[in-house]
């Protein structure tokens, strides 16, 4: 056997003897880092220490979410807001037709002519009437747009967090995901929620135009004194806009931070246990909690002086205006029934002052849980997709095994340093070739680069030939399958872990995967058989039946490329057996890259790659390099003097 290409030395210094899981490829960021805007929705996040994985968001990224959402729903949009437009304007009507009553229906009620009275008697049910129909209207509608969007919403982050690549996942963690999918999301109810939400928001926005101009068609004197206080007001409002804003920001960031930890903590439920932890995660998790609530604290104490201050300035404003009213009433320059129009108009234009504060602390929560949604995503996968998709040609050889090419291929991840200098390597199809070597040579890198898991930071990997960048996600997973050295296994039954290799397979063909790698006895011997639900990550089964459930996955995919990431090396010595067993018939015919810590893995091999520092130091079939002198022999006779 011979070899294509050798390894080189890379372009410029070697980087740093790293691990294989660090944090994603060099050119693969594509976000851009935030920049202010002038809006509290969209303006920039400022950096917080304690949220070590925050997404920078683009400026504008909330605004342009929130339309992408709201775009395909813009009919009910439009309706809705017609719907709350004439709510408002019957129900602000109810004050002017008190004030029309007392100075023209009750003199001409008193002159025996009851017709004005009854006509606004009659107009002022009328309001009432629409204004109730209306409402109940924009409840149905609002609430039906509201709960359309959160679903499209939570679908897009579940959809969008599969789509990103994997150096993404290996920074960002599981817990902070599922808090965007989850907190966030609910904060966003809570400003749509029909009760105390959205509706009441805008409800009170267009009282406030009602109302100035009933004001000023009732006297434009008091209508211009009403609009004294409202400088002021809008001061108040948008202080608390900012602080508060600041405030949730901080809160989403510890929620987060609570949910990853509670996360982490049962997922590694053993090990605690086992170490004992729980008092060290007790202590961690209440500083956590501690932090949560303080930052709670500090939204709670920026409502406490919004409520003080803007009620402070909104009772002298009403008193204020309240004696001059009454001082015109006496001097007859105002009619008693503009008098109390004027005082039911000013008691609906302050009242809801407290209740706006409220609401502005929903919508700055909200607004910070957009900010944190629309910054996840905005990101771009590492691994993007083909924009022109090309199709594999059929396989060359008599079996499903293809050809595969490393051409000039260095590889860095984004945290810096080189840790697979350049370097040239073919594959030929249909033969096993195994990759050793010490931790963090570069095998599961490597292993990553061929999976497409990671794009390489210079060159191609060639599959038949084509280039795995202008393969779909769809065709490349047909052609390359990975069985990782976790076999995990997803909730549900056995044929269902078994047909995620080929979803529309039959019942007969996941059998015969299934006894084609020697697992069909133990599944038959299950409760269920293949109906048996192996529940949280195959749990129900040991590790080496899980090990040869995803074979048997991998099996029934016939994929052209198999790669296995020390796929026995968490087993005991008889799992291992069995799965070396399977593995057998499992790479019979096909192009298989093994990387593996146990030799005795090695021995299926055609070919031997020894990986150090990120080269290949040593290249030949096993027994070439057991009869050498080099590192894969050392590592033979060490492996065999442990087996004595």
């Amino acid at each position: 056997m011979t070899t294509s290409a050798t390894t080189g030395q890379a372009d410029g210094q070697d980087g740093p003897h790293r691990r294989d899981t660090d944090t994603g490829p060099a050119d693969t960021g594509t976000s851009t880092d935030a920049s202010p805007d002038s809006t509290a929705a969209d303006s920039a996040p400022e950096p917080d220490p304690f949220d070590q994985d925050a997404l920078p968001t683009p400026k504008g990224a909330s605004r342009s979410l929130l339309g992408s959402l709201l775009r395909p729903h813009s009919r009910q949009v439009w309706v809705a807001a017609l719907l709350i437009l004439l709510q408002q304007a019957a129900m602000q009507t109810g004050p002017l037709l008190v004030a029309v009553a007392i100075d023209r229906a009750v003199p001409a009620l008193r002159r025996d002519d009851s017709g004005p009275l009854l006509a606004v008697a009659t107009a002022y049910l009328l309001c009432a009437a629409a204004a109730g129909a209306l409402q109940y209207g924009f409840v149905q509608l609002s609430g039906r747009l509201s709960q359309n969007v959160l679903l499209e919403l939570r679908s897009r982050i579940f959809r969008h967090s599969q789509a990103l690549s994997l150096d993404f996942h290996e920074r960002y963690t599981s817990g902070r995901l599922l808090s965007r999918a989850t907190n966030d999301v609910e904060n966003l109810r809570g400003l749509l929620n029909n009760g105390n939400g959205l509706q009441e928001l805008i409800g009170i926005g267009l009282s406030t135009v009602y109302i100035t101009a009933m004001l000023l068609y009732l006297d434009w004197g008091l209508g211009v004194a009403a609009l004294v206080a409202t400088p002021p007001l809008a001061l108040l409002v948008r202080s608390l806009q900012r602080r508060s804003m600041r405030a949730y920001r901080r809160k989403s960031t510890a929620t987060a931070a609570v949910v990853v930890k509670f996360a982490e903590t049962l997922n590694g439920i053993r090990p605690v246990r086992a170490f004992r932890r729980e008092p060290a995660n007790d202590e961690a998790f209440a500083a956590l909690n501690k932090r949560h609530e303080r930052v709670s604290g500090d939204a709670t104490l920026e409502m406490a002086r919004y409520v003080a201050s803007s009620r402070l300035v909104a009772n002298t404003a009403v008193a204020a205006l309240m004696v001059w009213s009454a001082y015109r009433v006496a001097t007859g320059a105002l009619a008693l029934g503009g008098l109390v129009g004027v005082a039911l108009y000013l008691r609906r234009l302050y009242d809801p002052i407290d209740r706006l504060g409220l609401l502005l602390n929903t919508y700055q929560s909200a607004a910070a849980s957009l900010e944190k949604i629309a910054g996840l995503l905005t990101q771009r996968p590492g691994v993007p997709e083909a924009k022109a998709p090309v199709t594999l040609p059929a396989p060359g050889g008599a079996g499903p095994g293809r050809e595969v090419v490393l051409d000039s291929v260095h590889f860095a991840y984004r945290t810096g340093g080189e840790v697979l200098p350049r370097f040239s390597l073919t594959l030929a199809a249909g033969r096993t070739v195994a990759v050793v070597g010490p931790t963090g040579a570069g095998k599961s890198t490597l292993a990553k680069l061929l999976a497409r898991f990671y794009d390489p930071t210079g060159g191609r990997v060639l599959l038949d030939g084509v280039d795995l960048r202008e393969l779909s996600g769809a065709e490349l997973r047909r052609g390359v399958v990975m069985v990782t050295q976790e076999a995990f296994l997803f909730s549900g039954t056995v044929a269902e872990n078994i047909a995620i290799g080929r979803p529309e397979a039959t019942r007969e063909e996941i059998e015969h995967a299934a006894k084609a790698i020697g697992a069909h006895d133990f599944i038959a011997a299950l409760p269920a058989g293949y109906d048996t639900d192996v529940r949280k990550r195959g749990g129900r089964i040991s590790a080496g039946q899980r090990q040869l459930v995803t074979l048997a996955r991998a099996l029934l995919a016939d994929p052209g490329v198999l790669i296995l990431d020390e796929a026995t090396s968490s087993l005991d010595i008889p799992g291992e057996r069995a799965v070396q067993r399977a593995m057998r018939t499992v790479l019979h015919g096909r192009t298989a890259v093994v990387i593996a810590h146990r030799l005795s893995t090695v021995e299926i091999a055609d070919r031997v790659l020894v990986m150090a520092d990120g080269r290949i130091v040593e290249d030949g079939t096993p027994a070439e390099l057991v009869a050498g002198r080099g590192r894969f022999a050392e590592l033979h006779q060490a492996w065999r003097d442990s087996l004595a």
